[in-house]
């Protein structure tokens, strides 16, 4: 896997204009010919979420929010991840305070991208496991590159997916399906997240991806755009209100899970093992 430090996108029409600066972890770019914005994650070399990233994306949304533009893209810097889940350096061994705070950051960045009023598309360009699925599946639409996973696999690592996620999830997957997939902590091939409709397209190149999602957004050139954000927060509107009604019990939940021993231990090993696989390569 290789980190990549340099943004470089090529989305066909107009120039870019850069809308943040390169030290976040987030950064915005507007093609002045479309008016698409393209957000970008980049913490490499996986885009493991701590708070930094997901406040990032936070200021992003509400970026392109307030610049007016047509629509947001959603993508990655790095050359093999979309995103990987939350970064476990901050859950391991660290005091209840901290976890309340990653877990209500996330909390934020979901419900940022999940109940924009803007089109949003996930330009999938590398694995998306956890809270990559999580970002990607609060977008309206997904474009992802061959040979790559995408999936929630967090009762693998012995914790639950909260309820609002999973609402997210079951408003792309049948009930059945997702229902199957969770318990399972099952990931999907690109193929496979074709096939049953938590991607809707595939693109041999980052590039293409970003031009399919531009494409996507662009379908609402001719639709007002006021009716169209009202329409899609309808369909939104009563996970966005339960979500509201649990979010304070579901920081309680997760702190209370991710405190208990026999966790903190699986981290634990968890570490160890990357630490022993990095010093073999």
């Amino acid at each position: 896997m290789l980190p990549s430090n340099i943004l470089r996108f090529v989305t066909r029409g107009g120039s870019k204009k850069l809308m943040s600066t390169a030290t976040k972890l987030a950064t915005v770019e507007v093609n002045d010919k479309t008016g698409i914005a393209t957000v970008t994650l980049n913490r490499p070399p996986v885009n493991s979420q701590n708070v930094q990233l997901l406040l990032d994306l936070q200021s992003c949304v509400s970026e392109v929010e307030n610049n007016k533009s047509r629509g947001l893209i959603l993508t990655s810097a790095c050359s093999n991840v979309f995103s990987a889940g939350l970064d476990i350096f901050e859950m391991y061994n660290t005091d209840k305070e901290r976890l309340r705070t990653i877990w209500t950051e996330l909390q934020n960045a979901w419900i940022a991208l999940y109940g924009t009023s803007l089109p949003t598309a996930a330009a999938i360009n590398g694995h998306a496991p956890a809270g990559g699925c999580l970002l990607a599946t609060a977008c309206e639409y997904r474009v992802m590159l061959p040979n790559f996973m995408i999936g929630l696999n967090e009762t693998q690592l012995g914790i639950i997916a909260p309820k609002w996620l999973i609402s997210g999830f079951t408003n792309v997957l049948p009930n059945r399906v997702a229902e199957r997939a969770l318990t399972q902590g099952r990931m999907f091939t690109t193929e496979e997240a074709l096939k049953e409709g938590l991607v809707d397209e595939i693109a041999n190149t980052k590039e293409e991806a970003l031009e399919k999602s531009g494409a996507f957004i662009g379908s609402f050139a001719k639709v007002n755009p006021v009716a169209r954000g009202l329409t899609k927060l309808q369909f939104r509107a009563d996970n966005i209100k339960e979500f509201e009604k649990i979010r304070e019990k579901d920081v309680s939940d997760f702190i209370a899970l991710v405190s208990r021993p026999d966790i903190q231990k699986g981290m634990g090993i968890y570490l160890e093992n990357l630490k022993k696989k990095g010093k073999k390569n």
